[in-house]
């Protein structure tokens, strides 16, 4: 029963997409899964996400960031390339009008947690909205939750995504970030 589980894309007889839903089908103890590939395609990408993956990494990825990402998945955050983010973004900018529609449910959070998706979105770790909001890391992560419970999302990384494709952040917005 692995934490996290490192998948590829491309595997004899079972792709790793369907390797991904699988797993994440079957039980209650679920691990978290992070695609680990050389095919930087876009829709990969977003089929990874869709079954579940926790992350998408490339494997050029040094070793250590590759243990660090392992880490940082454990603990129920979620990642993304870095090059694969910075696509993500310009594509969700260049969205739908009526895409805000899609999630209205954004009206049932609070101001604060607006305000925490947002910074979110920017980048920021728990560690830096906690300093930038001046809670304690225990207050961010229990803002987090709501917003992903209300929205009914996975992890951060739906988080963000939802963030950009519902406008309530734009790529073209000044950063928060100090």
């Amino acid at each position: 029963r692995p934490d996290v589980v490192l998948m590829d894309i491309r595997m004899p007889e079972l792709d790793g997409l369907e390797a991904t839903r699988r797993i994440l089908a079957s039980s209650s103890e679920v691990p978290r899964v992070v695609i680990l590939t050389t095919f930087d395609l876009d829709h990969y990408v977003y089929a990874a996400l869709t079954a579940g993956a926790s992350g998408f990494l490339l494997k050029d990825v040094t070793p250590e960031h590759l243990v660090a990402a392992v880490r940082l998945v454990r603990t129920g955050d979620a990642l993304l390339a870095p090059v694969i983010t910075r696509r993500l973004v310009e594509r969700f900018a260049r969205r739908d009008p009526d895409d805000a529609a899609i999630h209205r449910d954004l009206a049932a959070l609070t101001a604060r947690e607006l305000e925490v998706l947002r910074l979110l979105a920017q980048g920021l770790s728990n560690a830096e909205l906690a300093a930038r909001l001046h809670l304690s890391e225990a207050t961010v992560k229990t803002h987090l939750a709501r917003i992903l419970g209300k929205l009914a999302l996975r992890d951060r990384v739906q988080a963000v995504v939802l963030a950009y494709r519902t406008g309530l952040v734009t790529p073209d917005a000044p950063s928060m970030t100090p």
